[in-house]
Formats: C-alpha cells, sequence, structure tokens
C-alpha cells in the first residue's frame, strides 16, 4: 500500500460531536464589533427587543456583517452563525434578518450612520496610539502624513432576476451600479450609493453625496486634510468646482481625477517638446522607462474653461496588443498611449517633490487600489443582492459595508503585523483564519475555545483575540 492510500480504511463518519465550534474566526468579529462599541452604537439608534424571542436590530446587524465576512451570499446564510450556537447562542432567523432589513428607512440609514461613525472614531484613536502609528498612505515613497485620502469609483453588480431599480448598465448587462467612497488609509468601505443599473458613472450630485458621506465617517480631526481621487467620471465642471468650493481655513481639500482626451488635449500633446518627457515613477519611487509623463497645462486651451489653478499631466505608455482597436489616429501615429490627470496640487507642505508631474502621476495612478476594495467588497456581499426589494437591498448593501469595516478594524487593530493575513484577500482569510475549527469546553465556570496547536496561524488567531482584548482607554 503506497504512502497517503488507505486512510478510509475503518473510518466511520458520525453526526452528534459535543463541543464542536465552526468557523471559529467568528469570534474575533464579534468581538471588534463590541469592543470598539459599534454594537452596542447600532442598538442605541435601532429598536430595541421587547418580549421573549425579539432581537435587537443593531445586534441583527453585526450578526448578518459577520456572517457575511464568513462567507455569506443570501440573508438564508444566516445559518452559518448557527456553528457557533455554543459560543454567542443560536443566531437570528432569516425571517428576523429580512424584517430588520426591510425596517432601515432614510431616517434610520442616517442614525446607522452615526452610529457607525462614532464607532470609527474610537477605531482610529486606537490606531493612532500604536506603536507604528495611524496608517498613512506612502505615494513614490514619500510618506503623506496628516493626509486622509479618499477613492470613488462606481461598480456593477449582476441582477440575475428582475429586483426592484434592477436596469440594463452601459456594458449591456442588467442590475445595478452603485458608487462608493472608500479610505485608502484603511481600506474601510466609507459609504456606499445603491443607484439603479441606468445610473450615470458621471452624475455629479450622486459623487457630491458620496463624498459628503464619506467625509461625515472620518472623525473631526481627521477631516482637515483631505485627498480625494476620481476616475474619469469625476471630471466634471461641477464636481471640481465643488472640490475646490470646500477648501476652508480649516480644511484642505486636493484631488486627483481622470480627464477625458479630446482633439484639443491631443493637439496640446503634440506640441509637447521631446525633452518635456521624463520618465515616471513606481510606486516605490524609482524611475521606470516603461512609462514618460509631461506637464500639459501650459499647452492646453481647454484648462481656462474650468477652475483657476487646475493642473493637466499627461502620461504615456506603449499600448498592448488589446488596445490597438481603440487607438486614435495621434497614438498610431507617435506609437505611444496616452492619459491624463487633472489635480488642484501644486505642492503638499511637507512632502518634497510632490510638485513634480512624475509624482503626481504616481499619486493618481495609486487609486487603482480601489479596484481592490472593490472586488473586496464583491467578494464579501456585493456581487448579488438577494432581495426583490429595494429597500432590503439597499439595507444588505450597508450591511456588507459594515463586513468590510470588520474586516478592516480586526486586520489593523489585531494582524497588522501578520505578514500571511494583514493584506490576505477575502478568501485567503477565511481559509487561514475566520474558518478555523474549534472545540468549546467549560471549567470552573470559565469557558475556553480551543483551536489546534498545529494549524499555522494558530498563535496569529490568539494574538488577535489578546489585542481585541486589551482595554479601549490605554
Amino acid at each position: 500500500m503506497s504512502k497517503g492510500s488507505g486512510w478510509d480504511q475503518r473510518l466511520q463518519v458520525a453526526a452528534g460531536g459535543k463541543g464542536l465550534v465552526g468557523h471559529a474566526g467568528a469570534v474575533l468579529l464579534r468581538r471588534c464589533a463590541d469592543r470598539s462599541g459599534l454594537t452596542g452604537a447600532l442598538n442605541t439608534v435601532l429598536p430595541r427587543g421587547r418580549g421573549p424571542g425579539w432581537w435587537d436590530r443593531g445586534t441583527v446587524l453585526v450578526c448578518l456583517a459577520t456572517a457575511i465576512v464568513l462567507g455569506a451570499t443570501s440573508m438564508s446564510d444566516i445559518g452559518l452563525l448557527a456553528h457557533q450556537a455554543l459560543v454567542f447562542a443560536d443566531p437570528p432567523s432569516e425571517a428576523t434578518v429580512r424584517r430588520a432589513l426591510a425596517g432601515l428607512d432614510e431616517a434610520a440609514l442616517r442614525r446607522i450612520a452615526k452610529a457607525r461613525a462614532k464607532a470609527r472614531a474610537r477605531v482610529w484613536d486606537l490606531l493612532s496610539r500604536r506603536p507604528q502609528g495611524f496608517p498613512w498612505l506612502t505615494v513614490a515613497g514619500k510618506l503623506l502624513s496628516g493626509w486622509v485620502v479618499i477613492d470613488l469609483d462606481a461598480t456593477l453588480i449582476t441582477a440575475h432576476s428582475d429586483k426592484q431599480g434592477a436596469a440594463a448598465t452601459f456594458k449591456r448587462g442588467f442590475g445595478f451600479h452603485p458608487l462608493g467612497g472608500w479610505c485608502a488609509n484603511t481600506g474601510e468601505s466609507l459609504a456606499m450609493l445603491l443607484r439603479c443599473g441606468n445610473a450615470g458613472s458621471n452624475t455629479v450630485t450622486d459623487h457630491i453625496r458620496v463624498l459628503a458621506e464619506a467625509i461625515a465617517q472620518l472623525p473631526v480631526k481627521y477631516r482637515r486634510k483631505i485627498l480625494v481621487r476620481v476616475d474619469g467620471a469625476g471630471a466634471t465642471h461641477d464636481l471640481l468646482q465643488h472640490l475646490e468650493q470646500m477648501n476652508r481655513l480649516w480644511r484642505t481639500v486636493k484631488f486627483t481625477v481622470g480627464w477625458t482626451i479630446t482633439d484639443a488635449d491631443e493637439t496640446a500633446i503634440a506640441a509637447l517638446p521631446v525633452t518635456a518627457w521624463t520618465d515616471g515613477l513606481q510606486q516605490d519611487g524609482t524611475a521606470t522607462d516603461q512609462a514618460q509623463v509631461a506637464e500639459l497645462t501650459g499647452l492646453n486651451q481647454r484648462v481656462g474653461n474650468w477652475i483657476s489653478g487646475l493642473r493637466l499631466i499627461v502620461r504615456r505608455t506603449k499600448p498592448a496588443a488589446r488596445h490597438a482597436k481603440k487607438l486614435t489616429d495621434l497614438e498610431k501615429r507617435t506609437g505611444w498611449r496616452y492619459a491624463i490627470v487633472a489635480t488642484n496640487i501644486h505642492r503638499i507642505h511637507g512632502v518634497p517633490g510632490s510638485h513634480h508631474p512624475q509624482w503626481l502621476d504616481a499619486l493618481h495612478r495609486s487609486h487603482a487600489g480601489v479596484e481592490d476594495q472593490v472586488r473586496t467588497g464583491k467578494a464579501m456581499g456585493l456581487r448579488n443582492l438577494p432581495s426583490k426589494s429595494w429597500t432590503v437591498n439597499q439595507a444588505w448593501v450597508l450591511a456588507a459595508n459594515i463586513a468590510a469595516d470588520l474586516t478592516a478594524w480586526t486586520r489593523l487593530l489585531g494582524l497588522h503585523d501578520q505578514p500571511d493575513l494583514a493584506h490576505a484577500e477575502p478568501d485567503t482569510l477565511r481559509y487561514r483564519l475566520l474558518h478555523l475549527p474549534a472545540k468549546l469546553t467549560t471549567h470552573a465556570r470559565r469557558r475556553t475555545l480551543s483551536i489546534p496547536n498545529t494549524w499555522p496561524w494558530a498563535e496569529a488567531f490568539q494574538l488577535c483575540w489578546q489585542r481585541l482584548n486589551l482595554p479601549l482607554t490605554t
């Protein structure tokens, strides 16, 4: 008999094991929600239980967010939490979850937003007290200390059946077109607006609303220096005017947005001298000859029709085969593919070289990280909306945003120095940590959740639990 074979001889499978807990990583998520004050804050602003069997709506929302992190894709998947019944008691039923989501009207959503902001302020205070401090962003080797970076981006959610608000999308699909705002510093999902599938990519009112809701989620002392990044959908007169008007004596708002290239832009690009082009920068700060960057502001007549002080930075790269059909005459003639970024940044105080076109180009290109956040969101509840009701789906999007926050907070507070887990994708995090089996024992009125000591990430699990139990006041 060869090695590894014969494992099934005399093996029996039976149900009825005692003290077993599946998906034990749920205790980390629930502990994070409770210790951050999120569960209590939600229960304060949402209806509390009255009578036997009634669930506090805030707790239901946290339970659903926990289930989403574990892999739930529908309301019936709340049954995942039955694996932890020995720890948390029986989870809410599918009917309870549905009623809780259906009861979240616009007024309730506003109250929930305030509760989330309150919990976020406590978490960010803890992050600032870590030895490494708050996670300020580093771009092209330069630290943006004191700056909170908000990325706005829209995504498409396919609807596999007829649902309220679902419509044909610009990519010839059918579903929804939500617009979200993420914090690049922490990976949190600050705000998200559920929109019909035919909603415009560059709708100014939607961008302004999501941005306002995202900023409202920031603790007050972190609203003084804000950098907003948007793709080409943000290049509208009204949005850039709004961003510029947000500047106050007590608040500085900078932005970078993608810029749709017109004939006037191509004329300006063609007028650039050869000496204007310099090698671009990679995110580690080193130069690369795979891309070149130049300042286009002085040559482009379009700038005069926009806000004062606007700069245009042009980047050129060699086109790939997939770009061949979309190249313009200028691009075919020169053999380069062009992209333009608009910004109001002339210099960031305390960041040497922040006025250089190469660095500004690298700053905007790091906005691509929002695609990772979108992908993470779809892996945690946003791939498909579970109801025919708009109200329920809108509340589900909120639960998915809370799930993203819980994941980010658990990493930042408990796993920030664990190389295999600090930036793990959702499926990787589930496999390595969240879906870990355990056994619950009771002795001397104390309960112990035991995980396999041979598991490669057992130490990380214990360390995360210990950190999440540290007093919030120290």
